[in-house]
């Protein structure tokens, strides 16, 4: 007989797709960690909906001896704290097991970004391998076009390779993107990005022609989505970086949107309209890359100012 619990999770992942507008990405990651924990609690005899606090405090503690890092541990137990909360509020429970649990303890992490000078030569070096002659010119002038609008926008990387083909059709310098939730936000485009976008726009029209299953996507492939995949763009990222004499191990899409929000704080953007720009339901998210300058600023003073210098030297 199948484990009711396993039928009460169906339920909340088709809640949280209907009621939530969950992507795609969120509700695999919450049926993996929810899984998981229905698994450790089966082999204790413990079924995940029954699970006492203490059930769910043992299976916390299971993933540390697993070697699982704080923020790992956090995740499965905003999984859990979701599911519960599910349960409660649909009278399938009397109580919520994760209210009086504490959360793992974790170190504030600064995310890793990149200087505007690595920047600016990664798209100039996507730019020149977009011009040159020879070689399959949409792939060029499509990474070229990858790194202009994300570095541009902030775009999550989902939300940058799912773009429709649409885009292509406007004629203003804003994008209407659909992130988290399903919430649309305006962001801005450079200039650089509008003339990326109109190159590569001459080039897939060229080469897709007249076939409808091409024309959904701003990148098509053939993928199970239809778009290009969020891995393929990565590792394509990673070999230009290489190209670019920028070390790859320190560059992924993530890293980009993050230098995108790093470099508009340090000029002066306001911090509101930055959350706005990255889709930050909650301003302390956005909160992060001022903990990023305040910690640049530091090394500055430490490796520049005079006195700092002083104070280095030996007696």
């Amino acid at each position: 007989m199948r484990d009711p619990s396993a039928l009460k999770v169906e339920s909340f992942l088709e809640m949280m797709s209907a009621e939530r507008g969950a992507a795609a990405n969120t509700l695999q990651s919450y049926e993996r960690d929810l899984e998981d924990a229905r698994s450790f609690l089966n082999e204790r005899g413990v079924r995940l909906a029954e699970a006492t606090p203490d059930d769910l405090r043992a299976y916390l503690g299971h993933l540390t001896k697993q070697g699982f890092a704080a923020s790992s541990q956090a995740r499965r137990l905003s999984a859990l704290r979701q599911f519960f909360k599910f349960l409660y509020g649909e009278g399938l429970r009397g109580d919520d097991p994760t209210g009086i649990l504490d959360a793992p303890k974790k170190g504030r992490s600064l995310p890793k970004t990149l200087s505007v000078d690595d920047v600016t030569r990664l798209i100039a070096r996507a730019e020149a391998e977009a011009l040159e002659p020879g070689g399959n010119l949409i792939l060029k002038r499509r990474m070229h076009l990858l790194v202009e609008l994300l570095y541009a926008t902030g775009l999550r990387v989902t939300e940058l390779v799912s773009l429709p083909a649409s885009v292509l059709a406007q004629t203003g310098r804003f994008l209407i993107v659909k992130g988290k939730g399903n919430k649309e936000r305006m962001v801005p485009l450079s200039r650089a990005a509008v003339a990326a976008l109109e190159a590569y726009g001459e080039v897939l029209a060229a080469a897709i022609g007249d076939d409808p299953a091409a024309g959904d996507f701003l990148f098509p492939a053939e993928s199970k989505e239809g778009h290009l995949p969020r891995q393929v763009f990565a590792r394509d990222l990673k070999a230009l970086a290489g190209r670019a004499g920028i070390r790859a191990e320190t560059l992924s899409p993530h890293v980009l949107r993050h230098a995108f929000a790093s470099h508009l704080l340090q000029n002066g953007a306001d911090l509101r309209a930055v959350q706005e720009l990255l889709g930050h339901s909650d301003i302390s998210t956005t909160q992060i890359y001022t903990h990023v300058l305040e910690e640049r600023l530091h090394q500055l003073v430490q490796t520049h100012h005079p006195l700092a210098k002083q104070a280095k030297k030996p007696d």
